[in-house]
């Protein structure tokens, strides 16, 4: 069966710690997504876009300096991208690793989480959802500015936690009437 990510139920988010003392949040609010199930209803391949310069972590001078060329350099790379390549499922347990495309760089990503049920909503439509979460090194994909702090730390944490909230609806499946 086919899916496609229902944008509004759809979360990408991350958090990195600021200073060494404190995490910022954010997310990206531009995305899409796909995937396949086989028969016994186990993801079998996924694809995942997003538009790095619909990044939002709630401070706009903030996120102009992630779309920058310091950060993301969403103007010469306004795409990140995954694409898995192994998918390991045990019951609900999911572990999905792929090739992440960022910053001009791919590098393999594993997120591990948990798969829901299959459901009829009250539309009609086949819905399932994965909630996930994975961590990066930014710095392996090219994002390496940061300040050196008086304290001996750094203003931006090298390891970024990434949180997937993500809500799918079947592909060519009939509406019940």
């Amino acid at each position: 069966m086919q899916w496609t990510l229902d944008a509004t139920h759809t979360q990408v988010g991350f958090s990195v710690k600021h200073m060494a003392i404190s995490t910022v949040r954010g997310r990206f609010t531009k995305f899409e997504g796909a995937g396949e199930t086989n028969e016994a209803g186990q993801l079998v391949h996924a694809t995942f876009s997003i538009d790095a310069a619909s990044i939002d972590t709630n401070q706009e001078q903030r996120d102009a300096h992630l779309r920058s060329a310091d950060f993301f350099d969403a103007e010469q790379f306004p795409t990140m991208a995954f694409t898995s390549t192994e998918i390991e499922q045990d019951g609900p347990e999911i572990e999905i690793t792929g090739n992440f495309t960022m910053h001009g760089v791919t590098r393999p990503v594993t997120l591990k989480g948990e798969a829901s049920a299959v459901v009829k909503d009250p539309w009609g439509n086949t819905r399932t959802a994965l909630t996930l979460e994975g961590r990066l090194l930014r710095k392996d994909w090219g994002l390496t500015w940061n300040s050196a702090l008086e304290f001996g730390g750094v203003m931006v944490s090298e390891d970024v936690k990434l949180s997937l909230e993500l809500e799918a609806v079947a592909v060519g499946v009939p509406v019940a009437a």
